[in-house]
C-alpha cells in the first residue's frame, strides 16, 4: 500500500474543492461583511459534530482578529444558553446537510427575536439554508474519504470559507499587526508583536564616557558596565560615538597602540542609533542581526541617549528574529 499517494490524492482532492468553490461563489459577501461589521453586538457560531468542530474554530479566529465572537452549542442552547443570544447579535449557523436535529430546533427561536442568520451548508433548499438571511454554499463533489462518506473535503471548505469570512473582515476594519498584538500578549507571537524597545530598554548605570577619557580607564568601565561596549556623549548627554570590545581588538594590532589615548581616536564615531524607542522589540532585534552588533544605542531625534538596547535582553526575552529581504530603517 503506496501512503504517500494516498497523501497526494487527499490533498489534491481538498484542494481541488477549495479551488471549485473560489471559483463559484454565489453568496453577497458584501452584505455579509457589513452586517457583521455594523453590528452592535457578537457573531455567535454554532453547529454540532464535525460542523461544531470547526465552528468552535471559526469563532476562535474570528475573535483573535477584531470580531466578538464565540461558540454556542446549539443543544446547550437549547437547555438554558438560548439567552446567552443577545437582540443586537448575529448567528452563524453551521450543518453540511443543513438538517441538523439539534441546530434545526433553534431556528424558529432565532426568527422569533429577529437574530440574523448567516449559515452555511451544502443544500439552498435545506430547513437551515431557509431560515437564513445569507446562505453560504459548502458542497463539495467528493470527499477525501475513500467511501465518500466522512467529512474530510467539507470540513476543510468550511473551516477555509470561515478563515476567509475572517480576512475580510479585517480588511475591512484595518487591522493591523498592533492590533493582533492586544489579543496575544502571551507566547512568542505577543512578544514579536506587542512588546517594544522601550520595554526592554537598559536607562540605569550605563557606561558612559567623555570623548576626552583615557583608554585605560574606558576598558575599566567597559568591565564593570558587562555589556561589551562604552557609550561616548558630550555635556549634554548627546551620543558621539561607541568603543566596542571590537573596536578594542583592531586596536590592538596597531603599532602605534597606547592605553594613554584619548577613547575617541580607536573608538566607532557616529554609530548605528535607533531614534524610535517604540519600534517593536523585533524589529529592533532584525536591525542588530542586519548590522552584526550586539548592542543598539538608543536616542531621541537629536540623538539624545536614551538607554541602550542589548541582543541578550532580546534573547532573554523571548523575541525571534524572522529573515527578511529588506532591511529595517534606524530612524
Amino acid at each position: 500500500m503506496n501512503f504517500e499517494e494516498i497523501i497526494k490524492d487527499t490533498l489534491l482532492t481538498e484542494a481541488k474543492e477549495l479551488e471549485k468553490a473560489a471559483q463559484n461563489l454565489s453568496f453577497d459577501i458584501d452584505k455579509a461583511v457589513d452586517m457583521i461589521i455594523n453590528s452592535k453586538g457578537k457573531l455567535i457560531v454554532t453547529g454540532v459534530g464535525k460542523s461544531g468542530l470547526v465552528g468552535a474554530k471559526i469563532a476562535a479566529t474570528l475573535a483573535s482578529t477584531g470580531t466578538s465572537s464565540f461558540f454556542l452549542h446549539p443543544t446547550e442552547a437549547m437547555h438554558g444558553d438560548l439567552g446567552m443570544i443577545g437582540k443586537d447579535d448575529i448567528v452563524l449557523g453551521i450543518s453540511y446537510s443543513g438538517e441538523s436535529e439539534e441546530l434545526v430546533q433553534i431556528l424558529p427561536h432565532l426568527k422569533r427575536f429577529n437574530i440574523p442568520l448567516i449559515s452555511m451548508a451544502r443544500n439552498e433548499e435545506s430547513t437551515l439554508a431557509r431560515y437564513s438571511d445569507i446562505f453560504i454554499n459548502i458542497h463539495v463533489d467528493k470527499e477525501a474519504c475513500p467511501l465518500d462518506t466522512a467529512p474530510t473535503s467539507s470540513t476543510t471548505l468550511t473551516m477555509a470559507m470561515g478563515d476567509a469570512l475572517a480576512v475580510c473582515l479585517m480588511k475591512k476594519r484595518d487591522f493591523q499587526k498592533e492590533d493582533f498584538a492586544s489579543f496575544h500578549p502571551g507566547g512568542s507571537l505577543g512578544k514579536k508583536l506587542f512588546i517594544k524597545v522601550d520595554d526592554l530598554l537598559r536607562k540605569e548605570n550605563l557606561p558612559i564616557v567623555s570623548r576626552e577619557t583615557k583608554l585605560k580607564d574606558a576598558i575599566l568601565i567597559m568591565s564593570e558596565g558587562r555589556l561589551g561596549n562604552v557609550i561616548i556623549t558630550d555635556d549634554n548627554n548627546k551620543v558621539l560615538g561607541l568603543l566596542s570590545d571590537g573596536d578594542l581588538r583592531r586596536a590592538l594590532m596597531n603599532e602605534d597602540f597606547s592605553m594613554e589615548c584619548n577613547v575617541e581616536k580607536i573608538a566607532t564615531m557616529n554609530p548605528k542609533m535607533l531614534k524610535n524607542k517604540e519600534l517593536l522589540a523585533s524589529d529592533a532585534l532584525q536591525v542588530i542581526e542586519d548590522y552584526k552588533i550586539q548592542l543598539l544605542v538608543v536616542t531621541d531625534e537629536d540623538n539624545t541617549l536614551n538607554g541602550v538596547l542589548h541582543i541578550h535582553d532580546l534573547i532573554e526575552a523571548g523575541i525571534k528574529w524572522e529573515k527578511k529581504i529588506k532591511k529595517k530603517r534606524l530612524n
